[in-house]
């Protein structure tokens, strides 16, 4: 067994399954039966169950609508702000997503480690230069961003999925740093090649 499954998943009591409520136990055996395993931000965040409820729905809320956004530029969004942030938790976890979404191997690496320098377009580096300026310094945020964003096609809609990603993901990597949340070891390897 590998030190990363052989330690605690969180700092904090991670409840038994059969432990859960019907609704929220419903819901993670669906993601284990689509993934193939829990990932362990289900289990660390149960420990509260009305935030677990109003996490998800929020997440749900911005990561599964249809948007001007796909679903991979998304994940790109997490990714970067993530690594930013300096949560292992939510750069490997949403780089496997991300790899599967874009069906590239590549990407979550190189949106992890400079997104300036991946391969990806110009429309979705000025979407990551905004977020990053969201996660970052939201308070300087001007009308010049949106005017930029807006050359780039993305429309009022879509700079608030922007905005609202880039937040709700920060809030997510502070909960999974101070919880030291741990990745799933299946996360590494997925979609890789």
């Amino acid at each position: 067994m590998t030190q990363a499954t052989e330690a605690a998943i969180s700092r904090f009591p991670v409840p038994a399954l059969e432990d859960l409520p019907e609704d929220m136990r419903s819901r993670i055996l669906a993601v284990q039966e689509k993934s193939g395993f829990v990932p362990n931000v289900f289990l660390a965040l149960a420990h509260r169950p009305d935030e677990f409820r109003a996490f998800f729905a929020y997440h749900d809320a911005l990561m599964e609508k249809d948007s001007g956004l796909s679903k991979a530029e998304r994940e790109m969004i997490v990714v970067a702000t993530s690594a930013a942030n300096q949560c292992q938790y939510c750069v490997v976890a949403h780089g496997a997503i991300l790899r599967i979404r874009a069906r590239n191997p590549l990407i979550a690496d190189q949106v992890a480690a400079n997104y300036r320098k991946a391969d990806i377009s110009a429309r979705q580096k000025a979407m990551l230069d905004f977020a990053m300026k969201v996660s970052a310094t939201a308070h300087l945020v001007d009308e010049s961003d949106f005017e930029t964003l807006k050359q780039h096609g993305f429309t009022d809609d879509d700079i608030w999925d922007i905005a609202g990603v880039a937040a709700f993901f920060g809030m997510s990597n502070r909960i999974a740093n101070v919880t030291s949340m741990r990745p799933n070891t299946e996360f590494y390897s997925l979609a890789r090649g």
